[in-house]
């Protein structure tokens, strides 16, 4: 098989994984239209210095990350589960215990997510699906994807300040495959400008209106 017959399978088989994400719904009917234009989204990209290199190296990326989502995922998911104030978005209302079920629904969307990053096809349909992704963190709709009776919020406070730990802790993973010193900062400055646009993205709900 040529290399491009191998891209275009393993291709077709994460979209048919992404089909199979229960409340995966990127590009569906079920995501509402973004508050913002492509036109806003250009204005921020500029805001962070963020362009084509950086798409590219965001693709770049994406096959050095794509066989090792879960071990990325078990150190985020680590680090979330050891910090009480962190961990406690995703506990029970009634007794605050964790609740396991919710947490495994939302790492499924959370390893697709790492995906779509690297992907970098940020167009209408993926800023459509910031705003849904904000909806989700706030009171808006938290819990509704996956009917968990879980606390009402996840603190914007938390969200934002998590920007650095996950890039953080992803960049050994980006060294993985061999990349030279120069490549493998490229990639890591392109996760944190397009993290950094999506958690700006996601804050939408928790800004007052007409101030975002």
């Amino acid at each position: 098989m040529s290399a491009d017959g191998e891209a275009e399978l393993c291709s077709e088989k994460e979209n048919n994984t992404m089909h199979t994400i229960p409340g995966y719904t990127l590009g569906t009917p079920a995501v509402v239209k973004s508050p913002l234009t492509m036109a806003d989204f250009e204005q921020m990209k500029a805001s962070v210095l963020f362009g084509a290199a950086d798409v590219a190296a965001l693709r770049l990326s994406h096959d050095v990350v794509k066989d090792q989502v879960e071990a990325i995922l078990d150190v985020w998911y680590g680090f979330v589960g050891s910090q009480p104030h962190l961990l406690a978005s995703f506990t029970g209302r009634a007794d605050g215990k964790p609740l396991g079920a919710y947490l495994g629904a939302v790492r499924k969307r959370f390893g697709q997510w790492i995906l779509d990053t690297a992907r970098a096809e940020y167009d209408q349909p993926w800023l459509d699906y910031q705003h849904e992704i904000g909806l989700r963190h706030h009171r808006a709709k938290k819990n509704k994807t996956d009917g968990a009776p879980s606390t009402d919020l996840v603190p914007f406070r938390n969200l934002f300040a998590l920007v650095f730990p996950v890039t953080f802790t992803l960049r050994p993973f980006l060294a993985r495959k061999g990349h030279s010193a120069e490549d493998v900062e490229a990639m890591y400055a392109a996760w944190v400008k397009s993290c950094l646009l999506q958690v700006t993205l996601w804050s939408y709900p928790y800004v007052k209106d007409g101030d975002f």
